[in-house]
């Protein structure tokens, strides 16, 4: 059993940079995959980036290709997402979440572990 807690959210203009956390705890960090999505009001969570256990290996989605980061630091029991020139797309509910596997995995149902969410809001 792991907790997640997001944080790092807010309201900031198109072309800003911002960087959002999840930190974890209750369970043995290193063991975990953990992916990042996000929701749009009316619209489907959809896959963000996601990183394998050892850091080692990470994906993203075409949408944020280019702009998005995503790392970990085990020292932290933290896992990051770099956002940058962020656009008013970009607005959304963004969730982490974390896996017992050595694989990394990008639909919402491949998780067990949610944390509770950060609002990212981009104003033109």
């Amino acid at each position: 059993q792991v907790q997640l807690v997001e944080s790092g959210g807010g309201l900031v203009q198109a072309g800003v940079s911002l960087r959002l956390s999840c930190a974890a705890s209750g369970g043995t960090f290193s063991n975990y995959a953990v992916g990042w999505f996000r929701q749009a009001p009316g619209k489907e969570r959809e896959f963000v980036a996601a990183i394998n256990l050892s850091g080692s290996i990470t994906y993203y989605a075409d949408s944020v290709k280019g702009r998005f980061t995503i790392s970990r630091d085990y020292a932290k029991n933290t896992v990051y997402l770099q956002m940058s020139s962020l656009k008013p797309d970009d607005t959304a509910v963004y969730y982490c979440a974390a896996k017992y596997s050595n694989s990394v995995y990008s639909t919402p149902r491949d998780y067990g572990y949610w944390g509770q969410g950060t609002q990212v809001t981009v104003s033109s």
